[in-house]
């Protein structure tokens, strides 16, 4: 099985690394578009840590391809999914009252334990077996096996639903129900990687993959899909703890490495989702464990982190943190060096201080021998107070952090992932959440918020361009791994967020990267204009003319309508003209696309270059250009428009008086047959509804073309509003021709 290499959510101060002896085997799906770093095994990104003054990085690994929503807002089969369904998505926890500030007792039908509850209960059945074995057994059935075993009976109907349409999230959790029910592994491997690759967010879903393989005895497997999964949310704090609880389980407690091993797997939790304001719980699981081992040295230090750090329970930590200072002894609770540095304060403030004190303070603590029972107590309970009071500060400045951020915590309805689309209010509380963050916050908060909003807002592609945006000042490989990890997993078929990756490429100087996105973005979506054209401005701008042409001859070539061929086309003659600065080359282009279809638009950017040259050599094509759109098969108003072109173009810039007073009769003939035209209608001989249609949409188009390609009234003759003649009259002519005999 190849491995696929996956990078973890950018940017974190902390990674979530888990060592090189566990590298993780994923699906044999390979990345479709990435740079060429990303195709090798391994590679190191800058993240947030290194920008910002965290720590290093740990080996990341590229992004898989991907298919998600199509449009904006998911469609209509993703919205099918019950939106309180909590298996679907990541749940948060701890939606307590701020008034309370404590953790309730969990009510059996809160979303956490509806999550738990419907995972899957069973375990392995090798309950003698030792740890060390479980861990050692093979992951899983070979690959041999995995060809030899039939696949459940319906696996293909549900299968077949989701490989049509990807987009549909019920199809897809029918199909993991199904295979979780009939407990096939091979076949819900296959399932659980594909539901990943597109919807890696889905918490829950992680824990039942992990339980899968334990109930299998595949306890490594197990693993690793929890690691997995971490690294694909590492702010989920209900997959820690699952995960954490899973360690338990699974380790040896009479092993001496058991210990820091869940120490360490605390700590890559609380460093990759302790910012979050809702990890409570997360917090109180690591002291709670470190309290049953007795180490109340290490619970004090994980206090000091948290009682800084913005959160739901502040006010719970620090009651809980004076409970804990209270209940011990300073020598059990402080290291040394505090424990040493309180004691001689004390003994300063008390006037014990100075050279007599100094070989008593020598003596290390928990070796002096009080034997005033009443000044013992009076000494602890004054280090107390001390303790107590040296974090008292802190905690006022994090409460008054916390009350500038409550009413946007207040705002969060759904922190977790959902296809369904998210509610306007809760959509402008994130930008306002972000843009106070990124005015007030410190860049390793904007950077845990951004992950946060893009874990509830993913299908959103407005707020990883806002990520990407605010990296631009703080980590070059943030901003790819921002745009990689949108385009590749999460908005596939989005084009302004690919637009932008490849203009980013671009300015890093990665011209074939940017290529690349482009070329493999339009297979992916065919048919859009701004991504054909963007591709040809590439090109042209980096001297490739042939390509630019070529791509643009394709596009005339591969329309599916006559009007976007004429589309490419006229592109494609301002190209001739403008850059290549062929005149004849950019006439035939028009020339061939008038001969498919007859748009008003054609004529006049044939009109505009042909003026653009010298009008008294290309006089000929000029008149011809008229007089094909004046003879056309276009409605009698847009033909009529051309005809008074012609006549001033004649009057301004001709040579030939006879052909001037041959264009104004002709003129004039266009004009009595719109009258009657006119008169039919009024007698109530009108035109069919359609061709009236096809008339005034002609109208506006031509419209539309002389105020924009022709520029406002100067037309292609540079003529200022003052000096148009108006035409549209028969008699205002008068006043240079007498009228035509009658």
């Amino acid at each position: 099985m190849r491995a696929r290499l996956r990078t973890t959510p950018f940017p974190f101060r902390y990674n979530v690394v888990f060592g090189a002896e566990n590298e993780l085997e994923v699906s044999d799906r390979e990345v479709t578009y990435t740079r060429k770093q990303f195709d090798e095994k391994h590679i190191y990104m800058e993240t947030a840590g290194q920008a910002l003054g965290g720590e290093t990085a740990a080996p990341m690994t590229a992004i898989p391809d991907s298919d998600n929503s199509e449009d904006h807002e998911p469609s209509e089969a993703m919205n099918m999914v019950h939106p309180d369904n909590p298996e679907n998505c990541e749940i948060t926890a701890l939606e307590e009252d701020r008034s309370e500030e404590r953790a309730p007792e969990k009510s059996p039908d809160s979303p956490a334990n509806m999550e738990l509850e419907s995972s899957p209960k069973d375990v392995s059945e090798d309950a003698d077996a030792s740890p060390e074995a479980s861990r050692d057994a093979t992951a899983g059935v070979s690959e041999a096996e995995d060809f030899d075993v039939p696949f459940p009976a319906e696996y293909e109907k549900f299968w077949k639903v989701v490989e049509e349409n990807p987009q549909d999230f019920t199809g897809w959790t029918y199909l993991l129900q199904y295979v979780e029910q009939e407990n096939h592994l091979v076949a819900s491997r296959k399932a659980f990687d594909a539901f990943f690759s597109r919807y890696p967010y889905c918490y829950g879903y992680w824990k039942k993959y992990a339980d899968l393989e334990k109930r299998h005895g595949n306890i490594k497997r197990a693993e690793e899909a929890y690691r997995h999964g971490l690294q694909e949310i590492p702010l989920s704090v209900d997959l820690w703890i699952h995960y954490i609880n899973f360690l338990k389980e699974s380790l040896d407690p009479s092993e001496p490495a058991t210990e820091s091993q869940l120490r360490s797997a605390y700590e890559h939790a609380v460093l990759a989702a302790g910012t979050d304001f809702r990890s409570d719980r997360l917090w109180e699981a690591y002291i709670n464990w470190e309290t049953e081992l007795g180490n109340l040295r290490e619970v004090t230090a994980i206090y000091d982190r948290l009682l800084g750090i913005p959160t739901q329970l502040y006010s719970h930590h620090f009651q809980r943190f004076r409970e804990h200072i209270q209940n011990n002894l300073p020598k059990q609770f402080l290291s040394v060096d505090e424990f040493v540095k309180l004691r001689r304060e004390l003994a300063s403030v008390n006037g014990h201080g100075g050279e007599d004190a100094s070989a008593e303070d020598d003596i290390p603590p928990g070796i002096e021998d009080i034997t005033d029972p009443a000044k013992l107590i009076t000494e602890i309970e004054n280090m107390r107070h001390r303790v107590i009071e040296s974090r008292q500060e802190v905690f006022n400045h994090n409460e008054h952090e916390v009350s500038k951020r409550w009413t946007f915590e207040e705002g969060i309805k759904r922190p977790y992932f959902h296809v369904k689309p998210l509610e306007k209010a809760q959509l402008n509380n994130w930008k306002e959440y972000l843009d106070f963050e990124i005015e007030n916050g410190t860049p390793e908060r904007v950077a845990v918020l951004f992950e946060r909003c893009l874990v509830a807002c993913a299908l959103y592609e407005e707020f990883w361009v806002k990520y990407a945006k605010y990296l631009e000042n703080h980590s070059i490989e943030g901003v790819r791994h921002v745009y990689m990890k949108a385009c590749t997993v999460h908005l596939p078929k989005k084009p302004t967020v690919h637009l932008l990756w490849s203009a980013f490429e671009e300015q890093q100087g990665n011209i074939e990267d940017a290529r690349g996105i482009l070329k493999t973005f339009e297979e992916n979506v065919p048919g859009l204009a701004m991504v054909r054209l963007r591709r040809v401005s590439l090109e042209r701008r980096h001297g490739n003319l042939e390509e630019a042409e070529s791509l643009l001859r394709e596009a005339i070539k591969n329309g599916k309508t006559a009007s976007v061929s004429s589309f490419y086309s006229i592109k494609l003659a301002r190209l001739l003209f403008k850059v290549q600065k062929s005149l004849q080359r950019a006439r035939e282009v028009l020339l061939e696309a008038i001969e498919r279809d007859e748009s008003p638009k054609l004529y006049l950017n044939l009109l505009e270059i042909e003026f653009s040259g010298d009008l008294k050599l290309n006089e000929e094509h000029i008149l011809s250009c008229f007089d094909r759109a004046v003879n056309s098969s276009l409605p009698v108003e847009t033909r009529i428009s051309f005809s008074q072109r012609k006549v001033e173009f004649l009057e301004d810039f001709g040579f030939d008086v006879t052909r001037l007073m041959t264009a104004y009769d002709e003129h004039q003939s266009l004009l009595k047959k719109q009258d009657s035209l006119k008169r039919k209608a009024e007698n109530g001989v009108q035109e069919p509804e359609e061709k009236k249609q096809r008339t005034e949409d002609t109208m506006v188009e031509t419209g539309q073309m002389m105020g924009g390609d022709m520029q406002a009234n100067q037309s292609a003759y540079n003529y200022s509003s003052w000096y148009q003649y108006n035409y549209q009259n028969p008699w205002s002519y008068g006043q240079y021709y007498p009228p035509p005999p009658t």
